[in-house]
């Protein structure tokens, strides 16, 4: 709690910093859309990125994305291409290039990032700034922040006490505050109760969303696919996972496969031939068939580096997708986002 305190101050520091502009946070005239969270770990940011991007390219197909690209190998500004790893651009960017095909850039120096973009020939008219809650030196159009519904921000401390990069008061900032992984069965009361706690300022909207799992398909074959409903419940599953939380997806194949074992592998995993001879020889000792080894696309995005990929594609590995959806007032969420990119930036400071 002591080095817990300390850090609370430094970032209160920094934050003053800005607040009372002693350091600059610099403004584009383009739509820019922060995606963020207070705490370390998987909060659901990933799904929440995919879900604008499939929300606005009907918008406007002049879309990118930039993100830091965390724990890639490379430095500096990077546009991804056809030809772009995990081990370049790191794996959630290599995942919006492979599954969208919009720009996707990294660059830690996120004003220096966007302003790469907008040099290109034919510059976006959107970008979707993936973990840029605690960058104040560039300053979103919108904020959007996410708290894990099993680890909610209000009931957290600061680091290493707790998960928080910075004081709960950080919160302000955001236009949008998304409590993510809702449990289905949660009660409109007491969502109402978080909300109360939360207790949002005028400009703020606070929404629920929940993941939503797809059908399990093979790494070597995308077409080959399994029902989730109809035909899980044969297979006993092997997961292994390099995120920060797989106990979601866990729950939820335990749920309808007849058994399942778990492989963690430290989140963002470079994933080397000696891991899958591993994991390989772990799927082999079990006895029996009907068996699968089951893995997340962020970690689908790892195995296809080229030292490894031919090892991968050999196994009998399915791929889980995920994607997210809102407890309610799903069009209400869509239309503020909407609303956002069909404003004049010039003229309007607020888009609420």
């Amino acid at each position: 709690m002591p080095f817990a305190i300390l850090y609370g101050i430094i970032t209160a520091i920094r934050n003053s910093l800005y607040n009372w502009r002693f350091l600059k946070e610099k403004k584009f005239s383009i739509h820019t859309i922060g995606v963020g969270n207070l705490a370390v770990g998987g909060a659901g940011k990933t799904p929440l990125v995919e879900y604008l991007i499939k929300l606005l390219l009907p918008e406007e197909p002049k879309l990118a994305t930039l993100s830091r690209g965390y724990k890639r190998k490379t430095r500096g500004f990077i546009l991804a291409d056809n030809n772009s790893t995990a081990e370049d651009i790191g794996d959630e960017p290599l995942m919006y290039k492979y599954k969208y095909n919009v720009e996707v850039a990294v660059d830690a120096n996120r004003p220096n990032g966007v302003k790469k973009l907008l040099s290109l020939t034919v510059p976006p008219k959107i970008i979707l700034l993936d973990d840029v809650f605690q960058h104040r030196a560039i300053k979103c159009g919108l904020n959007i922040m996410v708290s894990d519904f099993n680890n909610l921000y209000f009931n957290d401390n600061m680091l290493p006490a707790g998960t928080l990069r910075e004081s709960k008061k950080g919160a302000s900032r955001a236009d949008i505050i998304i409590i993510s992984k809702t449990p289905e069965r949660t009660s409109p009361i007491e969502m109402r109760n978080i909300i109360k706690d939360i207790h949002p300022k005028a400009h703020q909207k606070v929404f629920f969303s929940y993941i939503k799992y797809g059908e399990l398909f093979s790494i070597s074959n995308a077409k080959d696919k399994i029902d989730t409903l109809k035909d899980l419940f044969r297979f006993r599953i092997i997961a292994f996972t390099g995120i920060a939380n797989a106990e979601p997806m866990l729950n939820y194949l335990k749920e309808y496969a007849a058994e399942v074992k778990h492989l963690p592998f430290n989140d963002h995993q470079e994933y080397t031939p000696k891991h899958l001879e591993g994991i390989d020889r772990y799927y082999h000792s079990i006895q029996g068939g009907n068996k699968l080894l089951v893995t997340t696309e962020k970690d689908l995005m790892r195995l296809k580096n080229t030292s490894i990929w031919h090892i991968a594609e050999r196994m009998n590995i399915f791929v889980l997708p995920i994607e997210i959806t809102f407890k309610e007032k799903e069009e209400e969420f869509n239309n503020l986002i909407l609303k956002y990119v069909r404003t004049n930036r010039i003229h309007h400071q607020k888009y609420m």
